[in-house]
């Protein structure tokens, strides 16, 4: 369970960082690396409580959304030589 919780927590970050940097139109490292609270709020807030089941369908859905913005986020970083 433990493990799933930290993947999770992952690919939490990986999609809320890459929703600031296409939100924002920055990549500075204060946006693509924040501290690690957010995504950590997020997982207590909503999947802490969880199944594995269930941390897995969500792990999927936070992958898809970051690889949907990771185009826009890769074009902003490569513009600001952050990539």
């Amino acid at each position: 369970r433990d493990a799933y919780q930290r993947v999770l927590v992952q690919d939490i970050y990986r999609a809320q960082s890459l929703e600031r940097i296409v939100k924002t139109g920055s990549c500075d490292c204060a946006t693509r690396f924040p501290t690690w609270d957010i995504a950590e709020g997020t997982f207590r807030e909503n999947h802490a409580d969880a199944d594995r089941s269930t941390m897995l369908q969500a792990s999927d859905i936070y992958n898809r959304r970051a690889n949907d913005l990771r185009p826009q986020a890769q074009a902003i970083c490569e513009a600001a030589g952050n990539w």
